[in-house]
């Protein structure tokens, strides 16, 4: 097995260096696409494209049977004005890989796919294998993982989906829950007047009363994995810019990262009640999530040797609506950072550690 691993392995970084090196900015992923598509066809494995999101299945899938997704995605973020390295050339050195999206999630795509392509022909598997290469990950997109999932060609209603891996940097260890995010725009108002006179109803002020509520509140439940809701005011301004007028509305947002132990409803609820501003959620699809400690592949995990945690940021995994386990070669801390690089051993043993867990379960 491990020969096999070790031509995987080689495969799997050959084809990070062609993403790299080809840009594929959120709802800019054609060429990726692209690459991921003739990767299949060179090994003559049927594939089908989705707007931006390459998918393919196992060869003897069979509909009767539960599916696992590997899914990875293939969007990145903008480099940074910090780099002091070509973002799109994929460089090699001292055991790294450099180039935009090599960790995030680049890593984890390209090790997933290997983990597919080891299974991809083997009959008899109790599982079905569906593999997916999503786009818009980095942007919470409705045209990525949301858009497959939606689509019936991909997602039939007769099918049964077992659990999802989410490929991302978590340097292999399992992150069996991930934080919700909940963004709201808050509006404060007042009545507008001239600074000089003792006129108007200051909106800022009225702002500046919700923003401290929001500073100091601390909501009861606290999770074991992804410890309290945190809410933090990111934007703050008013409708008119002039020195000398007292403002009639006042706007800030609130970013709000919300453990498992609340729905979006209950938050929403909660500071309706305390504060006097008008809020407004600019989505409630990005959810928390968790998967159960004693689900076969968190077991398989733990067997591995693995660690269990609770994720902090947010991922596709948000828009699955069945169990997901996040994890993947990398580190989330190199994310969307300059020189961005993966260490080519992380790929192999990436690639090594999907294939022992997926052994467990099919």
């Amino acid at each position: 097995m491990s020969e096999t691993i070790s031509i995987l392995a080689g495969e799997a970084v050959l084809l990070l260096k062609q993403l790299i090196a080809v840009p594929s900015f959120s709802k800019e992923e054609d060429q990726t696409a692209g690459l991921i598509g003739l990767f299949f066809a060179k090994k003559g494995i049927p594939h089908f494209r989705i707007g931006n999101n390459i998918y393919a299945t196992n060869k003897y899938f069979d509909e009767s049977k539960p599916a696992i997704l590997l899914n990875s995605h293939h969007d990145t973020v903008k480099p940074n004005k910090a780099y002091t390295l070509d973002p799109f050339s994929p460089v090699e050195k001292d055991g790294k890989l450099y180039g935009l999206g090599s960790n995030d999630a680049g890593g984890p795509l390209v090790s997933l796919l290997a983990a597919f392509l080891f299974f991809y022909d083997r009959p008899g598997l109790k599982y079905n294998l569906v593999y997916a290469a999503s786009a818009e990950e980095e942007i919470s997109g409705k045209n990525g993982i949301e858009l497959l999932l939606r689509t019936p060609s991909f997602n039939p209603p007769q099918r049964q989906w077992a659990f999802a891996l989410v490929g991302e940097p978590t340097q292999m260890q399992m992150a069996v829950a991930e934080k919700g995010l909940l963004v709201i725009d808050c509006t404060a108002t007042g009545i507008a007047g001239h600074a000089a006179r003792e006129e108007g109803d200051n909106a800022i002020y009225k702002a500046v009363k919700d923003i401290e509520w929001f500073r100091s509140f601390r909501f009861p439940r606290v999770s074991d994995f992804l410890g309290p809701v945190k809410m933090s005011v990111t934007v703050i301004e008013t409708e008119n810019k002039a020195h000398n007028v007292v403002p009639s509305q006042c706007s800030f947002v609130a970013d709000i990262r919300v453990n498992e132990l609340y729905t979006f409803e209950e938050i929403l609820d909660i500071i309706k009640s305390n504060v006097t501003c008008d809020i407004q959620p600019r989505s409630l699809r990005l959810r928390s999530s968790s998967i159960v400690l004693d689900h076969p592949i968190v077991k398989a995990g733990l067997e591995a040797g693995r660690t269990c945690y609770g994720s902090p940021t947010t991922s596709d995994k948000a828009l699955i609506p069945f169990p997901a386990l996040k994890i993947g070669p990398g580190d989330s801390a190199r994310s969307h950072t300059a020189d961005e690089y993966i260490y080519v051993d992380e790929i192999k043993e990436g690639i090594a550690l999907y294939v022992r867990l997926l052994e467990k379960v099919l």
